[in-house]
């Protein structure tokens, strides 16, 4: 019998050509990827709880004050996180990258050591008219991660998977904090919320093959065990929300 090959689980930090990570997307290994999630004994979150019920924010910006506003998240290994606001309706565009770490070694070779400070994370462009920073918020709390695993998510692990919300100014800055104690004083959560404000860090677009991974190949192994629940999840928690074609953020497909 063939060993399980373990790298079908976690979101890929191996040194393989890109061409090579591709190549392994095959009708077949879903099933092989969803086997090694069982005997490596680890479950995601968002196949445990599905979409967590959290209170709306209290403290939240005017809805419509500007024409489109911008919002940067990490929660984990970016293709589900994308993956995700790409279906919130109001969302008009979602860019995975990196945020926390210097322009020079923003690249996924470099973050992917761990010790570059960026996180894998999203930047996403919004309609405040149609969709708050609070609302997205919440969307980021309850389906898009888990914000009480310190610097892992699920079967990745490294300050590059951290939870973290980068805010672009002071009232997101302000709206985050509000939100993290709101939840906390209502513990939304069974254990403590880990998730680190990083105002001031620069967001870095990821390499064109990160881009729109989840809509781009739904039968990955790793988006069927992590990341397609979590659009589910998306779907069943906030039906008003969910929009089934997803913004991509290439228009092309490429």
């Amino acid at each position: 019998m063939k060993p399980i090959r373990h790298d079908l689980a976690p979101c890929p930090r191996r040194r393989a050509s890109r061409a090579g990570l591709l190549m392994r997307l095959a009708g077949g290994a879903a099933a092989l990827g969803a086997l090694a999630a069982v005997l490596l004994g680890w479950q995601p979150a968002a196949l445990a709880d599905a979409a967590r019920p959290l209170p709306a924010p209290v403290l939240d910006e005017t809805p419509g004050a500007t024409r489109t506003e911008t919002a940067v998240f990490s929660g984990g290994c970016f293709w589900g996180v994308q993956g995700v606001f790409e279906h919130v309706a109001g969302v008009e565009q979602v860019a995975a990258g990196y945020a926390g770490g210097a322009a020079s070694t923003a690249q996924y070779e470099a973050v992917s050591e761990g010790d570059t400070g960026h996180a894998e994370s999203v930047r996403v462009v919004y309609d405040p008219s149609r969709i708050t920073y609070g609302r997205l918020l919440q969307i980021f709390f309850s389906v898009a991660h888990d914000p009480t695993e310190l610097n892992r998510q699920g079967p990745d692990t490294g300050t590059q998977y951290r939870s973290a919300i980068f805010p672009v100014d002071a009232q997101q800055k302000a709206i985050a904090l509000a939100y993290i104690r709101q939840l906390t004083d209502a513990h939304a959560f069974p254990a403590p919320i880990v998730t680190s404000i990083e105002a001031g860090q620069r967001f870095y677009p990821a390499e064109a093959y990160h881009q729109d991974f989840l809509v781009r190949h739904p039968a990955y192994p790793y988006i069927v065990i992590n990341d397609l629940p979590k659009v589910a999840a998306l779907k069943a928690g906030y039906p008003k929300l969910y929009v089934d074609t997803p913004v991509r953020y290439a228009p092309d497909g490429n």
